[in-house]
């Protein structure tokens, strides 16, 4: 279930009988992701689920759909409880052994990466839509390697180069300050976010090049991504590993288009049964939820809230998307199985 802090607040001033069946003390997901650098999913969410530009999200797309850049948040082990490298097989750490995000565990060497500088000090920002107790682990590959390869334990440095309990959150961001590793060229930073209060444990993989120690920063790009970018011609041949793609330094522009979610409680039910859904539109409104497994299909709030929590009556058998669209045009979706 993809929640927002601020909303939940919102919703609680609201309506708290709502909340505490949307959202029973204990239950809540902790949804996020790797947001600076953004992760793969990110990177492919805010170009645009629909109409990718990249090469590499555009074959996301071609082998697991759009609903995995949707959930951008979720890749995630519900009973992972630290066992990380028993339950991942190599090359499908990006998706963690899922096979809805297996188009992230592409072995390619032109995937959107962040320019970093080699043994400076970064400011990491992980996205939590919403935020728990938890230790984070971030690893580097090791200076072998290959990224036209399938992404294995052994490519990553045995000990994490940074390690943090319990990190300072705002406005649904944890942030994070840590030395970068000395490294030259194309590497990946994986990210592992083991909740203390759950055996859930959340996955990214952050694609990254390292140039030279210490220089001079390199300009903010003034073109930003959207979530519905114009497409643009690609070819078949790989972009230097040289080559990276830019985003915002701070990651805010990235994450425009990434203030909306919806969870639906239980995910899977029976005909006949009522489905609690939780619907937020951070730094908006909700202006309808939208699925053809409920009767009726679309359901709007009698009042504008940044954050809603009906429950709707589940009406026919099938596997359904449900859908939140904001005033503001943002709009998210999950996935709801009726029996």
């Amino acid at each position: 279930m993809q929640i927002n802090r601020k909303a939940l607040i919102a919703t609680t001033l609201a309506a708290p009988t709502l909340l505490v069946l949307a959202v029973a003390p204990g239950t809540a997901s902790a949804h996020g992701t790797m947001s600076n650098p953004p992760s793969r999913t990110m990177v492919c969410y805010s170009e645009g689920p629909e109409s990718p530009k990249s090469a590499a999200c555009k074959q996301a797309v071609a082998t697991g759909g759009t609903q995995p850049l949707y959930d951008w948040n979720e890749v995630n082990i519900a009973d992972a409880a630290g066992r990380h490298r028993e339950i991942i097989p190599d090359g499908k750490l990006c998706s963690a052994g899922r096979d809805k995000y297996r188009g992230f565990d592409q072995a390619r060497a032109d995937w959107p990466a962040t320019t970093m500088t080699s043994g400076a000090t970064h400011t990491f920002k992980y996205r939590a839509t919403a935020p728990h107790k938890g230790a984070f682990e971030l690893y580097i590959t090791k200076e072998s390697y290959d990224p036209a390869k399938p992404l294995k334990w052994s490519d990553l440095e045995s000990t994490p180069f940074h390690t943090v309990t319990n990190p300072t959150v705002a406005d649904g961001y944890y942030t994070m300050t840590a030395k970068l590793p000395s490294r030259q060229g194309r590497h990946l930073i994986y990210a592992i976010w083991q909740r203390g209060d759950s055996p859930e444990a959340f996955y990214s993989c952050s694609d990254v090049v390292f140039g030279q120690s210490n220089p001079s920063p390199a300009p903010t790009p003034t073109g930003t991504p959207t979530a519905t970018p114009k497409p643009t011609p690609t070819t078949s041949t790989p972009k230097p590993t040289t080559t990276a793609t830019k985003p915002p330094s701070d990651g805010t522009a990235t994450l425009a288009a990434i203030n909306a979610g919806v969870g639906v409680s239980p995910a899977t039910t029976a005909a006949g049964a009522a489905v609690k859904v939780t619907a937020v539109c951070g730094g908006s409104q909700v202006r309808d939820v939208t699925s053809g497994a409920f009767s009726p299909a679309r359901n709007a709030p009698g009042t504008p809230t940044v954050a809603w929590s009906p429950s709707l009556k589940a009406a026919k058998a099938g596997t359904y998307a449900v859908t939140v669209r904001c005033k503001n045009g943002n709009l998210a979706r999950t996935s709801l199985t009726v029996g």
